[in-house]
This record gives structure tokens, sequence and C-alpha cells, in this order.
């Protein structure tokens, strides 16, 4: 959950690796640091905090050199200070290294180093990973780009966990080496420079040629070119892609935050997740990418949804679509437990594993556990050069396009918008009928203008976050296909303001959760008006008898709320499998203008990063 950037070639380093940390800074900013190689030397900065320190250091104390590698940490072995900043050094002090992912055996090498003599300066799995590099280099004696690939390849041999790491040495110069396992990285390819990243947003503003790295793959990158080799020394295969985005497509443009930013670009994103992909002749959703045949299709008799946080709540909505539409038995699993539970399955399950980045280590690990097991397992995520989508028996590609918000909205939308797809698709080739299909059809279509309208609450909903901005916990609410999105508005204000929330069935209210209502906790309730709209309004009317202020989600034209709610947010008539969609926009304004109005800071919200790659 940390950002790796590295540079070689003609231009001054420094400049490009900073830029490349800012765009990483949502994986993680609780230190940082930067090393450059100058006249077969090495120089180091390194601060705690925010990118912007290591900027300020920079200003008054420069740094040469047209090669080097820097680091953007979320804190996860020793506390966040200048010693346990990226990068650490070997025992030399000549061989530098900045890592992401974890070293589960750190504490064994480095028991083992200390006895050998080795000294070490902070609490970090990483520098043990520096030292035994530093060590064997020194001891093969090929001061050389040969004898330091030797090296690494030689100590990530006896390393058990995970990495996505970068080295560069004072004695070979010129060069810097990339490895990973579990932890992603890309090469960037340009015209006498190359580059290196955990991800390829910190590079695409000066290339769009890059090769997505696979794991146990070394890299070996100078400026006239490259080199790509596995950890057995066998070769690798690889792949040059291009990159679908832009820079401008990662800035800010004109909005304040990037929450905020992908929030209103929902419209186009609902669209792009359907693009293409429905079939009027046929009455049904066309993913070619889950590279099953109807036959095939037809023969499951059991989905498992495995995600891990919003992932796992848009799983949780998906299980309601498909058991409504298809009828077909579902259910949705925490990715984190998936391995470590031996879930009874039988051979007709089919298993969906859901996540943004593509790279959720937990999620991977389900993948890989699934697999392991025998079961078709399909990915849904939003970048197709990942390791989930390389890894899995096929899947569906989100195309929401760059979402760097640690907060996920418009990837969330888009999840939903592709479980629709597929209990349409499931329900098409069991019972439901070719007139239904159209009519599913004709609404999805009509769901981009819906989520247009819907942005237009968000005044409303700014005054409303004003309103109650200072509570000490809030409670939302909803039922079938929108209790997911009760639990997922909980996370979103949880994760943006720090205020303890929580999302429950409406109709657990009184087997517990009512204890929590009092004046000071606001309610909010999903009450559109489907089947159970009247259970719902009962549920806020046991609210508002005990004195719960009540803010309601519910439909248009709807006037009951109002009667007895103290506050009402209306969003579009829709059937209810496209309800979630509607009524988590201004759930995640409430997150958005909650946050703004406490003064946290909305995309780099404390303790958190965007894509969580390590366990």
């Amino acid at each position: 959950m940390c950002g790796i950037v590295g540079y070689v070639g003609k231009s001054a380093a420094t400049p490009i690796l900073i830029e490349g940390l800012r765009k990483l800074e949502y994986r993680g900013y609780d230190s940082a640091g930067i090393v450059t190689q100058s006249d077969h030397s090495l120089n180091v900065r390194k601060t705690v905090g925010r990118i912007a320190n290591l900027q300020d250091l920079l200003a008054h104390e420069p740094l040469e050199g047209s090669i080097g590698i820097s680091h953007t940490r979320w804190a996860t072995h020793g506390a966040v200070n200048r010693e346990n900043a990226h990068p650490h050094f070997d025992q030399s002090g000549r061989l530098a290294l900045v890592h992401n992912g974890v070293i589960e055996n750190y504490q064994k090498l480095r028991d083992e180093l200390i006895e050998k003599g080795e000294i070490f300066y902070s609490q970090t799995d990483t520098e043990v990973v520096a030292h035994l590099i530093g060590r064997i280099f020194e001891k093969n004696g090929k001061r050389d780009r040969a004898g330091l690939i030797e090296a690494i390849r030689h100590a990530l041999r006896q390393v058990i966990g995970t990495y996505g790491i970068a080295v560069i040495h004072a004695d070979v110069p010129g060069v810097i080496i990339g490895a990973r396992h579990g932890s992603p990285l890309v090469l960037g390819i340009g015209n006498g420079e190359h580059f290196l990243a955990s991800d390829v947003s910190a590079i695409v503003p000066h290339t769009h040629d890059v090769v997505y790295l696979n794991d146990y793959d070394i890299v070996s990158l100078q400026e006239e070119g490259f080199e790509i080799d596995t950890l057995a020394g066998s070769g690798a295969d690889y792949r040059i892609s291009k990159v679908e985005f832009t820079a401008a497509d990662i800035s800010k443009g004109d909005y304040p935050h990037y929450m905020l930013k992908e929030i209103f670009e929902q419209p186009n994103s609902v669209r792009d997740a359907m693009r293409g992909r429905l079939s009027v002749e046929e009455a049904t959703a066309k993913l070619g990418g889950l590279e099953m045949s109807n036959s095939e299709l037809r023969s499951v008799e059991r989905l498992v949804f495995s995600g891990c946080g919003t992932a796992l709540h848009a799983g949780m909505v998906g299980e309601y679509l498909v058991e409504s539409l298809a009828h077909i038995p579902t259910e949705c699993e925490f990715a984190s437990e998936f391995r470590y539970r031996n879930l009874p399955m039988t051979r007709d399950t089919l298993v969906f594993v859901i996540t943004q980045s593509g790279e959720t280590a937990d999620t991977l690990a389900a993948l890989r556990e699934s697999r392991r097991k025998g079961h078709r397992t399909l990915g849904i995520c939003n970048n197709v050069a990942s390791s989930i989508a390389r890894e899995s028996d096929g899947g569906v590609y989100m195309h929401a396009g760059p979402e760097i918000g640690v907060a996920a909205t418009k990837s969330f939308t888009a999840q939903l918008v592709i479980m629709n797809l597929l209990a349409l698709l499931l329900g098409r080739i069991h019972h439901l009928s070719h007139a239904d299909g159209l009519r599913m059809i004709s609404e999805l279509e009509k769901l981009p203008d819906l989520v247009a309208k819907t942005l237009e609450v968000n005044e409303q909903v700014r005054r409303i976050a004003c309103k109650y901005a200072r509570a000490k916990s809030f409670l939302f609410l909803g039922r079938q296909f929108n209790y997911p999105v009760a639990v997922e508005a909980a996370l979103k204000l949880k994760e943006t303001s720090y205020i303890a929330a929580s999302g429950h069935p409406s109709a657990e209210l009184k087997h517990g959760i009512i204890a929590l209502v009092s004046p000071e906790v606001p309610s909010f309730f999903i009450a559109p008006e489907d089947a159970v709209f009247e259970k719902n309004l009962s549920n806020i009317e046991e609210v508002k008898a005990r004195q719960g202020p009540v803010v309601a989600i519910g439909t248009e034209g709807n006037k009951s709320l109002a009667r007895i709610a103290d506050d009402v947010i209306l969003i579009p008539e829709a059937p209810d499998y496209l309800t979630p969609i509607l009524a988590v926009i201004p759930l995640q304004m409430l997150a958005y203008h909650t946050a703004v109005e406490l003064g946290c800071d909305v995309d780099k919200p404390r303790n958190l990063a965007k894509s969580v790659t390590v366990e």
C-alpha cells in the first residue's frame, strides 16, 4: 500500500520522481523519501508526512542525478518516523531499496543478519531485504549489473511474503533493478529513458508504453533499454501495453477534491460500464469476457461473490439481484476470510472476485484459493492489466476510468451496473422472459440520465451534512437491495469523516439497534417506493417516537416521508434493482460534505490507502 517511482534517463531525476510520488500519494502518506545516484555515490532525502514536506526539504537541499528511486509510505512495520521512511540501505550504505509489501519472515532473517554483525537502523521489514541483498552482493564479488541481479535473485529466494522493490547501487551506475511478487510493479518505456512504478498513473505523463510485470519477474532498467527475467532465471515473456488514459484523466480539473470529481463522473462511468453490453435483439446482456457459453452458465447452480470493503458491498447487492432475477442461490464472502474458512462449495459453483484495482491482496488470495480448489473464478475489476485480470478465468472490466479518491464512489456504482448486467444475463438463460429482458434493458438505458438528475441534490445534501456533521454517530438503514447501500454509506462516512457509523437492515431496528437511537444520533433511511416502503415508514415512526432525527431518501413525488422525516432527499423513480445506484449517490455526497465541514483530508483519509496490496 505504498507508492514506488523510479527513473533512469537523461533528465534530472528528482522532478520526475516527485511528480510521480504526488500521483501516488493516495497509496500512502505517512512519510516519503528519494535517493539519487551521482558520481558513484547515493544521496538521500527523507521526511515524515506528505510529499509537500519532501518537496520543501529538496528546495533547501536539492539532489543531483539522472537516476533515482523514490517512495511514499503507508506504515506496516515500525512507527511513522524518519528512520522507518524509505529508502533503506544495506550495511555498506551503497545499496538503496524501496519496497511495497510485507516480509513475513523478516524477524528470522533480521536475527540471522544481526548474528553476522549487521547493524539495523529502523524497525522495518524492508531494511532486512536491503541488508540481505547487500551482504550477498559484497560476498559474490561481482560489481556489475549481473552481480546485482544475482544477489537480488539469491536474496528473494529466502524471503517469504509479498514485495514490489526497486534497487540501485552506487557501484552499478545507471541501473535500476525491480522485482515483484504479490505487489504491483509496472515498467514504463520511453525514448532514452525508462520508468518503474507501483501504479501506471505515476508515469503516464511521460509514456503510454508499459509492461505490467508478473509475479517473480525481475527487470533491469537502463537509459538505453531494459531486460526482464524471472526469479528462477528462466527468461520471461512480456507484452508491451498501451495505457488507455491520459494525464488529464487523473487530474482534479476544476474540482476541489478527487472524491467530488469522481462522484460527478458517475453518469459517464455508469454509461461506460454498460456500453456495448446490452442486446435488444436477444433481450439480454452480452458479457463476452466471462469466457463462458450460455450452456456453461446454465449449469451453474450456485454463485459466490467475494471482495473487501466497498467491493464486498457491491457483491451483497449482487446477491439480491441474482437471486431475485435469476433464482440462483448466491452468497457473498469476505475475501479476507475466504481462504481461511474452507467454505464448502460444489463443482457447479461459480466464483466472482470483485476489486477496483485488481491488486487487492486479500481478493487475489481468494481468487488463487478458489482456483486451487478447481472452481472457475472470474474477476470484476477496473484494471485490465492487473493481477486479478491476468490470473482469473475470465471476467468483466468496469471501464470506470482512474479512481484516485481513497473513498470509492464511481467504482461502486460501476460494479452495481455489472451486477445488474450479470443478473439480466443469468435471468434470461433461466426463466426471465424476452419482454422482461427488454423492459430491464430499457430501464438500464435510462440510468445515466437518472444518475445525472440525482446529482442535482448536491447542494441540499451539503446543507444536511453541515446540520449533522458534529453528531457523535450515525445510523444508516435500508431493506432488500438497499441494505448493502446502508452498509456502504456507513463505510463512506467512517472513511472520510472518522465518525462512528453503522449500516443495518431496517427491520433489525427493534432487535437491538434501536438502543442507539437518541436526539444526538441521526438515522438515515433509504426508503424508495418499493415493496417494503410501508415497512420502512413504520421503522421511521419508531425512531421519531424516540426523538431520533431522521433523514429519508425517497422517490420523487412521494409525500409520506415529508410528514414524518426531518429531512427528505428525493431520487428519481426507478425499478427496485436500480435504486441502489441512485440511492448511494446522496450518501456519497453526505460523506464528502461532512468531511469538508469537519476539515478532514477527503482524498487522503488518515490510516487509509487506496489499494490494499498487503494482507
